[in-house]
């Protein structure tokens, strides 16, 4: 059986104080907009960055590594259909990130 080569990755994590999903960008900036997300694109530096952004306590919980790809703009965009559920917003009723707010 051949090894599976590696999978880009996004950091994500969900903020406690607004309720909502969201991505570290370069430079260690939260945002919530998975297209502005970091694209992570080698092992050891996806370790590193996910290290550093699960030590940083300012009300973020559940941080992890998602599997993401390069949409046709070089930006990230979702793998699994949970992940495009996440950067949507909650789907239980319009709000936040679905209502432009």
């Amino acid at each position: 059986m051949m090894a599976r080569g590696f999978t880009p990755k996004v950091v994500t994590a969900s903020d406690l104080f607004e309720g909502d999903v969201v991505y570290l960008a370069r430079g260690g900036i939260w945002t919530r907009s998975l297209a502005d997300a970091q694209l992570i694109e080698s092992e050891s530096a996806a370790r590193e960055i996910l290290s550093g952004a699960e030590s940083v306590n300012g009300g973020l919980v559940g941080v992890y590594l998602a599997d993401a790809e390069a949409g046709p703009d070089g930006r990230p965009r979702p793998v699994h259909y949970r992940e495009a559920i996440r950067a949507k917003g909650p789907s239980n009723y319009c709000h936040g990130k679905q209502s432009g707010g």
